[in-house]
């Protein structure tokens, strides 16, 4: 079992720790839905070390990344966070990554946790080019500011201006009290935050000033369920849920993320054959109209036959109902068609809606 820097910070702190893909990380500290709500409405704290970053270098740096990804690296300036598809020959996906692009020979790779090696793995088997690869993950430790006053918190350990770091870009030498840090204005909830990356050595006392400067903001420690109730509500994608090697990113939705017009990347040939085909399937919400939690798995069924599956559901804290993200035929994707949910042999009925749960607060 892996543990991240702050294993014992979690552990003071009360947190329950439970096995997440081979880390021992919390689950929870005081309770899934205060902390949600801390979020929502002021802030929270996340460690998310326990994620992966390879860096890529070279002369041929983002011509490699081109071929590699679905999104476009190339017409993005430098110190621009590109989110990004990775996928596989049929379309699949190998994981989704935040791409940090320092310069047109310079990036940092930000992987899902569970996905680090095999996405490694993939990265330097379709290597070309010159270029270097580097797993940078237990150099790093990363963490997640996010919420309404995370600005306001985290402005107490710089005097660098954050109000000029503005969505989906990152600055690579602020100062936090003194320890350097690569900072980005990216998150994981639907609201505003910043991503903060700082060398493992110095991550328990830059978690402890932060933590002391959101005091008086009522800023919480938040663990990994309410990190996944924002990300659903908000309806961003969990690799292994709403894309994974059986799902493409164009069934997913991720349909921007996807550039058909630039050169060619591993993939493409599929992804545009679905395109001309049409698709068949496709992620949409869906609302509950009685009693019962959705989960992973459970079936979506129209007149008692099954028309796709649940990737995600759960009881949205903010909205306070069940809500699920489903992976369905076409035809009954439209918003407004009735459909059920079995749940445990109930046939539980329910409203496919758009991918629209939670109006995203960032800040342009």
């Amino acid at each position: 079992m892996k543990k991240t820097p702050l294993y014992d910070i979690h552990c003071a702190l009360g947190g329950k720790i439970i096995d997440f893909g081979g880390w021992e990380l919390p689950v929870e500290y005081t309770g899934i839905t205060e902390e949600h709500e801390c979020v929502r409405n002021a802030a929270g704290l996340f460690d998310v070390s326990h994620m992966g970053e390879i860096a890529v270098k070279g002369p041929d740096a983002t011509a490699f990344i081109q071929s590699l990804v679905t999104n476009d690296v190339a017409k993005a300036p430098d110190y621009k966070v590109i989110y990004s598809p990775m996928c596989y020959p049929d379309g699949g996906v190998v994981d989704d990554l935040l791409i940090y692009k320092y310069s047109s020979d310079e990036y940092l790779l930000v992987v899902n946790a569970a996905n680090t090696d095999k996405d490694f793995d993939w990265i330097t088997s379709n290597r070309t080019g010159s270029v270097d690869i580097a797993n940078m993950s237990s150099y790093y430790a990363q963490f997640a500011i996010q919420g309404p006053k995370a600005q306001e918190i985290l402005q107490k350990l710089t005097n660098f201006p954050l109000d000029e770091i503005k969505r989906y870009t990152f600055l690579p030498n602020i100062q936090l009290s003194a320890t350097n840090a690569i900072v980005s204005r990216t998150g994981y909830t639907g609201e505003d935050g910043f991503e903060v990356y700082i060398s493992a050595a110095d991550a328990p006392d830059i978690w402890a000033k932060i933590m002391e400067a959101g005091r008086e903001y009522g800023m919480v420690p938040v663990g990994l369920g309410a990190r996944d109730t924002l990300r659903f509500e908000a309806a961003l994608p969990l690799y292994g849920h709403e894309i994974s090697a059986e799902i493409t990113p164009l069934e997913a939705g991720l349909d921007k993320f996807v550039q058909m017009d630039k050169e060619d990347f591993i993939g493409k040939e599929a992804l545009a054959n679905q395109l001309a085909e049409g698709l068949k399937r496709k992620l949409v919400g869906v609302e509950m109209l009685a009693g019962g939690i959705p989960r992973n798995g459970y079936e979506v069924l129209a007149q008692g036959q099954k028309v796709g599956i649940v990737t995600t559901g759960n009881y949205a804290p903010h909205f306070k109902k069940s809500l699920a993200l489903a992976l369905i035929d076409i035809e009954y994707a439209e918003p407004g068609t009735s459909v059920e949910i079995n749940i445990r042999g109930r046939q539980v009925p329910a409203r496919v809606t758009g991918l629209n749960f939670y109006t995203k607060k960032y800040k342009k």
